[in-house]
């Protein structure tokens, strides 16, 4: 029984057994990296040793039957080594960051449209050289570039050529406990500095420098994104609209994607698989008449992967779109050969395709849901239909959808706790909704930009596409006003998410093969991660720590005793609900805390703190230094708020080891603080370039 389950789709899907070994080597190069040498060296080796494999005799080679399999995933793995090795930009000598420095000279070609800010434009560019002592030289590299808003812009297009020599910074993640690795995703895309280019910066050089199918691809998404604005009034309306049809994500409205989030149907915004579906769908009905003529037979599969392919380029490609792109095309191709093409090989042929191309996108959150929301789908859709049957079309179409909606949540919910720490409870019901109305939507949508030209037509189109929308946003935001629409604060280490998956597969498997094995291991791994739960806010009930917060221009302060905190800062910071739920929220989700306004073992007399044992002297503006004997003792001193003060003179008042200057005082200012902290020997933490202050207490 067990080998029937399991043979087909392994022998069915032989590029799963590339796709192992390939993602294996990309996480040991990524997190235990080796030089390039001894990658060469081992590729080359193992090579040269299946080469020898051929030529041995039949009865030797059938002696080791499982060193040619051994051999070649090895190799795999480090091909996979060498991926990252070869995509990560710090490695090669073009790399800018080996070359620059503050007066260096920076030819940059703008790689996108600019995209409008509140105070800014912002746009990706290349760097294509950098001239250092009079000398050019060639630089491989991405920046971010932010423009203060001139009369001077609208000149600069794709493919635009800018001189300057501004400081270029750093491209850093808050630091702060929990906070999403900005840094890291950034690199992942070659990007590691962003400027700020004010009017009399920068040089606009004469030749221009672009790609024309990317310049085509702009230039139609610009003329969608004219039609919409056109046709469909509103800003939420317009805005979704952009959204769903290409992908263009600038005038979303943030509270209305949060919406879209909690209730658990953020993926019809998002461009992925049921878009390409709706457009592999329209082109397979209109190129039908092609399959009856032999002679025009391949008019429809090179017309459909063409036109899914322009399709997931003109959206920007993201990963789920491309793989999404792969698998159709995969299936067009089987259809045109008269063959039927596994499911599970498509999907990790798509898989191991996209990771040769770039293997960063391994650790894209959009790349991994993509996937398993796919395979969760492919694994208990059928099984979970098959448990009900509903007479009638529309009953069974009803529960069709919410088969493929539970299923799709099975082995999506693990990791969407894991990086978004909410879980929607009423997915059921506003998926129901919220899919079969978009893509009604999205089809409006596509009519829409095919009779743009006829006003008259376009017109009445427009309001119908407009008053859909508006009915799919009211229905989301009402649903999200329900208090237990969504369960939030939910936070899981990579090690639970791991052993819930472990349960997920034994539960599955006992239940679709009624395996007795499968059920004792997943009681054992539910019994796991039960303990592994358990010892999580066992500690968290005995923590007791002080946190200070990377928050530009701002105060935020954490004290946490057990499972509660109290925060002194700045009120602006906790009603801002964008700022508090990027800086703060991750930390206390993480550190599975809630507010209280009196905190047991916090006591406070004017600017000093006494928490446990520690003293917290925190010295802003207001600040009143009175110079006496002995000195005042204190574990940590906090400076914020941009106090006038020299270290010197701080340090004949008190006695402390450690100073911590947060991100409410000026840079200058913190780099003089930073100087003479380092001439009298007193450790300084800066959280502007150090990231969060965090200090365990006693």
């Amino acid at each position: 029984m067990e080998k029937s389950a399991t043979i087909p789709i392994w022998k069915k899907a032989p590029f799963l057994r590339l796709l192992i070994p390939l993602i294996a080597g990309l996480l040991i190069q990524w997190y235990a990296p080796l030089s390039s040498h001894w990658i060469l060296l081992t590729l080359s080796s193992l090579f040269l040793f299946l080469i020898l494999l051929l030529f041995l005799p039949i009865r030797v080679r059938f002696r080791f039957p499982l060193l040619p399999g051994i051999v070649l995933n090895i190799l795999l793995a480090a091909g996979g080594m060498f991926l990252i090795f070869q995509k990560y930009a710090p490695n090669h000598s073009e790399w800018i960051g080996h070359y620059y420095k503050d007066s260096t000279l920076i030819i940059a070609t703008i790689e996108e449209p600019l995209s409008e800010k509140e105070n800014s434009f912002k746009a990706i560019a290349s760097v294509s050289g950098i001239i250092v002592n009079n000398k050019s030289i060639p630089a491989d590299s991405h920046l971010i570039i932010y423009f203060r808003k001139d009369s001077t812009i609208p000149a600069l297009q794709y493919g635009s050529q800018l001189l300057f020599s501004r400081p270029l910074q750093p491209i850093k993640s808050t630091g702060n406990p929990g906070a999403f690795n900005y840094q890291q995703y950034a690199s992942f895309q070659n990007i590691y500095y962003q400027v700020f280019l004010r009017p009399g910066d920068w040089i606009l050089l004469k030749n221009k420098k672009n790609n024309r199918v990317r310049q085509f691809l702009f230039k139609s998404r610009a003329k969608i994104i004219s039609i919409l604005r056109t046709y469909v009034k509103g800003t939420k309306e317009t805005g979704l609209a952009e959204a769903m049809l290409i992908g263009y994500k600038d005038d979303l409205d943030k509270d209305l994607v949060q919406a879209y989030s909690n209730t658990g149907v953020v993926h019809v915004i998002a461009i992925s698989g049921l878009h390409l579906g709706l457009i592999y769908w329209l082109l397979t009905l209109l190129f039908r008449p092609f399959a009856r003529n032999k002679k025009m037979k391949w008019v429809k599969p090179i017309t459909i992967i063409a036109g899914l392919w322009m399709f997931s380029l003109l959206t920007g490609g993201s990963p789920s779109v491309l793989r999404s792109a792969l698998m159709f095309s995969c299936i067009v191709l089987g259809e045109s050969l008269s063959k039927k093409t596994s499911v599970y090989n498509s999907l990790a042929a798509s898989a191991f395709l996209l990771l040769c191309y770039n293997p960063f996108w391994l650790w894209d959150v959009g790349f991994q849901l993509s996937y398993i929301a796919v395979l969760s789908i492919i694994i208990f859709s059928k099984p979970i239909y098959n448990l009900f049957y509903f007479p009638g079309k529309i009953l069974d179409a009803v529960w069709k959808l919410t088969a493929v909606t539970i299923a799709a949540q099975i082995l999506t919910t693990p990791i969407s706790i894991y990086y978004f720490h909410q879980f929607p409870l009423l997915f059921m019901v506003t998926n129901l909704v919220a899919v079969p109305l978009s893509s009604i939507i999205l089809l409006g949508e596509i009519v829409l930009c095919s009779i743009s030209i006829i006003p008259f037509i376009a017109i009445p189109v427009g309001l119908v596409v407009q008053w859909l929308i508006k009915a799919l946003n009211y229905f989301i935001e009402e649903i999200n006003k329900i208090p237990f629409s969504v369960f939030s604060s939910l936070y899981i280490t990579l090690a639970q998410a791991f052993v819930l998956y472990l349960v997920i597969a034994a539960l599955g498997f006992w239940l679709m093969q009624k395996n007795k094995k499968a059920l004792i291991l997943a009681l054992f791994s539910l019994f796991g991660f039960v303990l592994l739960r358990s010892f999580s806010f066992i500690h968290s009930n005995y923590q007791q720590k002080i946190i200070i917060y990377n928050t530009p221009k701002q105060q935020a302060i954490d004290f946490i005793n057990g499972r509660h905190y109290f925060f002194k800062g700045d009120s602006a910071l906790e009603s801002n609900a964008s700022l508090l739920n990027f800086h703060l929220t991750p930390s206390r989700i993480l550190h599975r805390c809630s507010y209280v306004k009196t905190l047991e073992g916090l006591y406070k007399s004017n600017n000093l703190f006494i928490f446990g044992s520690t003293r917290i002297v925190m010295i802003d503006s207001g600040y009143q230094f009175i110079k006496g004997k002995p000195k005042i003792k204190a574990d940590l001193i906090i400076l914020s708020k941009n106090p006038r003060l020299y270290i010197t003179d701080l340090l004949s008042i008190f006695d402390c080891k450690q100073i911590v200057i947060d991100g409410s005082n000026p840079s200058w200012k913190v780099n003089l603080w930073q100087k003479d902290c380092e001439k009298a020997g007193i450790a300084c933490h800066r959280v502007d370039i150090n990231g969060a202050f965090e200090m365990n207490l006693p």
